[in-house]
């Protein structure tokens, strides 16, 4: 049984359990609950830790969980409708609601309840991160002599440095000195956008696209303006036509595997990308997060849009957090000319700096032997469990085709994979409700994401991004297939 499900079966037994205790009275030993569940110390703890954040129990060092005493409320509510107006009064007509509906974030963090299976997450299964390299590294780092004091703003030099080699390939195109350790690829991305755009302005982003782009734009007051994908990436023609209309000076997209589409931005696209942001006099957001994600057996991978950017006109961004573990959230922000030293002050104001232990961590993890062999883990992993969920598809859903934009093998009736990332995003028949297939294939005990919190504006047709990094491997995502498609059944009527 995984970590995580264990703590919340043994924390839903303690809940239980805990009515039968008077207040103060002591809960066994966290050493008998071990042998009455069959758990480990750690369970135990966590489980605890879960009750103590309902305020069900209080726990004391070194004599064990009593039963809390019961907290008595005020009877009179509060009244919070003053907030309100507190948080929808603009200064300007014309300024962008603060509001900002993180739905679509939220589900790819949401951890599913015990028993259903996660083909909506975002992140590597525990068992494909590389938790002891990890501990190892973190170890290692925290013994480095100076790791505890307060590190350079724009990050550790030789973190800086590697970075700057990954970005800018083997010509040499990036420096180190253009380089900003970050607190993860999000921090990046919100950072970037504050910089690059005043609040109430338009930001062009890739339609669809992922929901923490839209997330970010919206709460840092930008408008964002959907450009759509094809097979080849971001429409270069209507990318001119937008900036034209909207008179936005940004465009953020994802050139290499991107989410949710898996697309590959093409060469001819490359270049005419970079062509008409520059005669617009615009900035392009490369957010460049699945890199290191590639497939096993995929083409040669493109540089990054930053490599052949001559004119300053990319910021990039990129992180390790994708490829290892959610808590390793240490990224970079590329930049050069004036732009980076305002990336570098919004950074300064927001977060002072990223820890410098876990900097160092980062970079003993990418310095050890065992760095490579995880990336060719990962590479094979993921392509053995992507042919796993295309091919269980194939077979139980051969209605559900893929619009077209993600390439690689063919599995049948449209249906795409890329060669890179961790989804599979596939078109629903028209008519279909994503909210109820979304809720029937939850009761079904298989968790999923709906494809509208992908657009920024109506969608053309329903949509439904499924993920295959987060299962235990092809057994489950085959189990996971028949569940999504028993609650197809249930929705459709087939």
């Amino acid at each position: 049984m995984h970590e995580r499900s264990s703590v919340a079966e043994l924390a839903a037994s303690l809940r239980q359990e805990v009515n039968r205790y008077s207040p103060g009275e002591k809960l066994p030993s966290s050493r008998a609950l071990v042998e009455r569940y069959h758990v480990s110390p750690v369970t135990v703890s966590r489980a605890l830790a879960e009750l103590a954040a309902d305020g069900l129990v209080t726990t004391r060092p070194g004599a064990g969980a009593f039963r809390a005493e019961p907290h008595t409320r005020s009877s009179r509510p509060v009244d919070t409708s003053w907030q309100a107006i507190a948080l929808s009064a603009e200064g300007a007509a014309d300024q962008v609601p603060r509001s900002v509906d993180a739905e679509g974030v939220l589900a790819t963090l949401a951890v599913p309840p015990p028993g259903v299976i996660e083909l909506n997450g975002g992140y590597l299964h525990p068992d494909l991160q590389p938790e002891r390299a990890l501990a190892a590294a973190l170890a290692r780092a925290g013994r480095r002599p100076g790791a505890w004091r307060r590190p350079p703003v724009e990050g550790v030099s030789e973190l800086r440095a590697w970075f700057a080699r990954e970005i800018g390939g083997p010509g040499g195109a990036v420096a180190a000195s253009d380089v900003l350790v970050t607190a993860g690829g999000q921090s990046a991305l919100t950072a970037a956008m504050r910089a690059l755009a005043a609040p109430g302005a338009p930001v062009l982003v890739e339609a669809p696209t992922y929901p923490g782009i839209l997330a970010a734009a919206r709460a840092s007051g930008l408008r964002p303006v959907p450009v759509p994908v094809d097979g080849d990436g971001i429409r270069a023609d209507l990318l001119d036509e937008a900036f034209r209309a909207s008179g936005a000076r940004l465009v953020v997209c994802q050139p290499l595997f991107q989410n949710p589409t898996g697309t590959v931005l093409s060469a001819e696209r490359r270049r005419d990308v970079l062509r008409v942001a520059r005669a617009a006099g615009a900035f392009v957001v490369e957010d460049d997060f699945a890199r290191r994600l590639v497939h096993e057996n995929a083409p040669a991978l493109p540089p990054t849009l930053m490599a052949d950017d001559e004119d300053g006109t990319v910021v990039h961004v990129c992180s390790l957090t994708k490829v290892t573990s959610p808590s390793l959230r240490v990224g970079a922000l590329a930049a050069r000319g004036p732009v980076r030293d305002r990336l570098r002050a919004i950074q300064v104001v927001e977060s002072f700096f990223v820890s410098g232990p876990l900097q160092e961590a980062a970079l003993e993890l990418v310095g050890s032997p065992s760095w490579s062999r995880h990336l060719r883990l990962i590479s094979r992993e993921l392509a053995a469990r992507r042919d796993a969920l295309a091919a269980a598809l194939h077979e139980l859903l051969p209605g559900l085709v893929a619009p077209g934009p993600a390439r690689g093998e063919a599995y049948g009736h449209g249906l795409r994979v890329p060669q890179g990332g961790c989804h599979l995003w596939l078109r629903l028949p028209d008519g279909t409700s994503e909210p109820a297939l979304t809720g029937a294939a939850l009761r079904a005990g298989v968790a999923i994401a709906p494809g509208r919190p992908y657009f920024a504006a109506e969608p053309p047709a329903p949509h439904l991004r499924l993920g295959f990094a987060s299962a235990t491997g092809a057994a489950e995502l085959a189990e996971g297939a028949r569940r999504l498609a028993a609650a197809f059944g249930e929705v459709t009527g087939g």
